[in-house]
């Protein structure tokens, strides 16, 4: 019942595009036990169909920069298969605590950002 509420809440969550995916992490690694590098796969075959079905209100919405689409696929498809093969070569609490850092990096980031005019 757990797995069902959190991803029904990260699904949510991700709708607003509040980052439901790394949420889902945060379950997996620390609610349900599940390793790291095993919850980042899982995190990456939630995100392909979350994703798609948030596209068509994106570019509805003309949030979709179409000329910077092809190469941010390509880097994005590229980046994911470095990192993913590098994830399992690292230890996992080395991946738990660079995952801790980049949350912090980013929540400190988000509270201490500068509004934009």
């Amino acid at each position: 019942m757990g797995a069902l509420l959190a991803g029904l809440a990260t699904g949510i969550l991700s709708g607003f595009g509040v980052g439901g995916g790394t949420l889902l992490l945060i379950y997996m690694t620390h609610l349900a036990g599940v390793p790291q590098n095993l919850a980042q796969g899982i995190n990456l075959l939630y995100f392909l169909p979350t994703a798609a079905l948030a596209l068509p209100a994106h570019v509805k919405n003309g949030f979709v920069e179409k000329k910077v689409l092809l190469p941010a696929i390509l880097s994005g498809l590229l980046t994911a298969a470095l990192t993913s093969w590098a994830a399992t070569a690292l230890d996992v609490e080395l991946l738990h605590r660079l995952f801790g850092y980049f949350l912090l990096y980013v929540g400190l980031s988000e509270l201490f950002r500068k509004p934009s005019p």
